[in-house]
């Protein structure tokens, strides 16, 4: 009996096997970075911790940026599954507006934990809006505002609801800016609010 395929993003298919293996490295992958930070992440550690050649490394992800765009997919696994499947009001069954309130939410949060693996991943020399994660979340984002029965361009305004959410961005205002948690979360969803209830009273 062959191994089932598993479809890839590139439109091409994997087997089960492949896909093990796959998680296998990246799950070596986190765990480098939860101890040496994104900066310290080579594919070498990543061979060494897994116990694979580095041409093994080379060959599923192609460089150092494939690697990181595939590492950013592999932790907001768990956020997806919540927006997708999980209970209200992230997940299904709550009003579109609250559940878009709620991402925001999950997202900073994820960014308070992860922020900096999120930020290296952002800047990895590849095309961060290439990364599966980001067009799913892009694609429910723009979901939600539709069934929120938002009037414009909802592919401009789904732009600009999830631009003040991208780790890069957070940890600036964050570090540099001084900002505080509570505050970015109050002011992102003013954002929202402003967008999804424009003619409401201030």
């Amino acid at each position: 009996m062959t191994d089932a395929l598993l479809p890839l993003a590139n439109g091409d298919t994997e087997r089960c096997d492949a896909a093990r293996n796959r998680r296998l490295l990246l799950d070596a992958a986190v765990a480098l970075v939860d101890e040496r930070g994104p900066d310290g992440l080579t594919m070498d550690a990543v061979a060494s911790r897994a116990g694979v050649g580095k041409g093994t490394v080379f060959r599923r992800f192609g460089s150092r940026a494939g690697l990181m765009l595939a590492l950013l997919d592999h932790t907001e696994t768990a956020l997806q599954q919540s927006f997708m499947f999980g209970p209200p009001p992230l997940g299904p069954g709550a009003p579109p507006l609250e559940r878009l309130l709620a991402y925001g939410r999950a997202r900073f949060g994820v960014v308070e934990v992860q922020g900096e693996l999120l930020r290296s991943a952002e800047n990895s020399g590849s095309s961060r809006f290439a990364a599966p994660a980001w067009a799913v979340g892009f694609t429910h984002v723009a979901g939600l505002l539709r069934a929120a029965d938002v009037q414009g361009d909802i592919e401009l305004l789904t732009y600009a609801v999830l631009a003040p959410l991208e780790a890069t961005v957070v940890l600036h205002q964050l570090r540099d800016g001084r900002l505080t948690p509570e505050r970015l979360v109050r002011g992102w969803e003013d954002l929202v609010l402003r967008i999804t209830r424009p003619d409401s009273p201030e």
